[in-house]
């Protein structure tokens, strides 16, 4: 089955290089030209990412990143910016992006993030590629590496693709500390060097889904003055 891919973006000739070089790697694409359309197709659609310009008519695209991550759907977002919005791109990562990209950019460039990014997030991935034990089990949380799927008390849990990268990586190093760039450096990549706060928000939409209360968390514990750590097995079981 082609991985579905929506790209919201209100200039036409970048639209339709961008989907016609993804047609070509066997991407079944859909494009909105304004916010308005792009919104409404993203929550309405089942898209594995979604390619969104953050300049649009309508509704622009920090507000697109922030429905879609209220309305818990697990696409990802490849956020598209212009020079000098930086402001932007740290606004877009805090709201839930998973990558970005500065235009003018190379279309090669955008054709790797994509399958990067879908490949990250495939369901059906194969769990020999997974590094370490396909399945991570804690006292009441499942991690399948393999399946990229988790379970809390035996019920399912919708993670974005980013938020489930940085809960596998905190579950397979089990109370080792991480400070934020550590985190940033393993989970995002150098790309993301200065974002250090996006790590804040990631943990904390994390902990509004797997933690009972999230304001007393048990399984991911702030180090104060440090960073963060994944609880180890004897603190869980106790």
């Amino acid at each position: 089955m082609k991985p579905n891919v929506l790209i919201i973006e209100d200039d036409r000739e970048i639209a339709e290089l961008v989907q016609m070089h993804l047609h070509d790697q066997g991407f079944d694409v859909v494009h909105a030209a304004d916010g308005k359309e792009g919104l409404k197709r993203a929550l309405a659609g089942e898209f594995a990412l979604v390619i969104l310009d953050l300049m649009l008519p309508g509704v622009d695209g920090l507000e697109i990143c922030r429905r879609l991550r209220e309305s818990d759907r697990g696409c990802s977002i490849l956020m598209l910016t212009a020079r000098g919005e930086e402001m932007d791109k740290v606004l877009g990562l805090d709201l839930g992006a998973d990558d970005y990209l500065t235009k003018p950019f190379s279309v090669r460039e955008l054709v790797a993030r994509v399958k990067a990014i879908i490949r990250r997030t495939a369901t059906a991935a194969d769990p020999a590629a997974a590094t370490g034990p396909e399945t991570l089990t804690y006292p009441g949380l499942t991690v399948s590496l393999g399946k990229r799927r988790v379970s809390l008390h035996e019920k399912a849990v919708e993670l974005t693709a980013k938020e489930f990268d940085l809960l596998a990586f905190f579950a397979r190093h089990p109370g080792v500390p991480f400070t934020r760039e550590q985190l940033l450096d393993r989970v995002w990549g150098y790309s993301f060097t200065g974002y250090e706060h996006t790590v804040n928000s990631h943990i904390n939409r994390l902990r509004a889904k797997i933690e009972a209360d999230p304001s007393h968390p048990r399984y991911i514990i702030t180090v104060w003055g440090f960073g963060y750590r994944f609880a180890d097995a004897e603190e869980l079981r106790a």
